[in-house]
């Protein structure tokens, strides 16, 4: 089978393609033809050897995110069989409860090997069946950025009709917080620097969205929106850059799910959070039981993913590109077909 690696990650030129010998599905595992892979932050941070977790395995089939049909089955395993849609989860054996060193020592695209390959061997309990109304490119994309924001917003946040979610820019994890928000009756603030995208968010249904570059003082701007209240739930991916400001855009015993770092590290004063009582939770994606139950309402909902552009297989280092130029709206994948 064709696979890419990264020897040794010192950038995107160091993704390689190679030829390794056809996996097999051992006890509880199911061998799966890979149709699609989508991108996140991380692939980019561990391919240039920022990643702060942990260092990746040595000749790391990257990427979390894939999507295909299954055309093995190994002993035991009767959840699945040969020619069932699914994805597979981002921790291999986190299947519920909480969070565990277990768990993630099954991260897929980092501790373990990902699913830019032709064949993937997932666990029995670290796949699931795709929704019936998606294609495989739309599916790749709901391991980490999706099943990140169900966990923000519902199994933190414990999202309710008539809340305020207010959302930070336009990457996998704020659009899907964006769409389940709204299937929730939720009002979403977002913010943007860019008026195309901004445009865009709010065509998806956010109710407003503030300018951060305009408005250096956004926090001010959302307690304005919502009449000195504050927001519900933040889904906050920038860090220490914008954690100050969303301290202050929560209400008064807010929820605030700390997602990523993407404005960089630096040292906070916690005293906002005492004086306003808030719940700041750190998180890390989600379990296979929480991908089931986002499963299930994306097909209730007839949820589509956004997906900025498609790149094919052999273009998988312009697909890292295209990601690092942040100019995409959405998710990127990689088509295997």
């Amino acid at each position: 089978m064709k696979t890419y690696i990264i020897p040794t990650p010192k950038g995107i030129d160091s993704l390689t393609l190679v030829e390794r010998s056809d996996p097999t599905p051992g006890p509880y595992q199911v061998l799966v033809r890979v149709r699609a892979t989508s991108l996140n932050y991380r692939d980019l941070l561990t391919i240039e050897a920022q990643y702060a977790r942990a260092a990746p395995k040595p000749d790391l089939i990257p990427l979390s995110d894939g999507a295909g049909e299954v055309v093995a089955v190994g002993p035991g395993v009767t959840k699945f069989k040969v020619g069932d849609r699914v994805a597979g989860c981002f921790m291999q054996r986190w299947i519920g409860g909480a969070i565990s060193d277990r768990a993630m020592a099954s991260a897929m695209g980092g501790a373990i090997d990902g699913m830019l390959t032709e064949l993937a061997v997932l666990e029995e309990d670290g796949a699931v069946r795709l929704p019936p109304h998606l294609s495989f490119a739309e599916g790749a994309t709901l391991p980490c950025a999706a099943v990140t924001a169900w966990n923000a917003l519902v199994e933190i946040g414990g999202i309710k009709a008539g809340d305020t979610v207010l959302i930070q820019g336009s990457g996998g994890v704020s659009i899907f917080a964006l769409q389940f928000a709204k299937m929730s009756g939720a009002r979403v603030i977002a913010t943007s620097s860019s008026p195309a995208k901004a445009e865009r968010l709010k065509a998806m249904g956010a109710e407003a969205v503030i300018d951060y570059r305009a408005t250096p003082d956004w926090d001010r701007e959302a307690m304005t929106l919502t009449g000195g209240r504050g927001a519900d739930i933040i889904v906050e991916v920038g860090g220490a850059g914008t954690l100050p400001r969303s301290f202050m855009a929560a209400r008064l015993g807010g929820t605030i799910s700390v997602i990523g770092l993407l404005s960089g590290m630096a040292t906070l004063d916690p005293m906002p959070i005492l004086r306003r009582n808030l719940r700041v939770q750190g998180l890390y994606v989600g379990s296979t039981q929480m991908f089931e139950a986002m499963n299930r309402a994306i097909e209730a909902g007839g949820l589509k993913p956004v997906i900025d552009k498609v790149f094919p297989f052999a273009e998988a280092r312009e697909a890292y590109r295209h990601l690092k130029g942040q100019t995409h709206f959405g998710k990127i994948v990689i088509a295997h077909d």
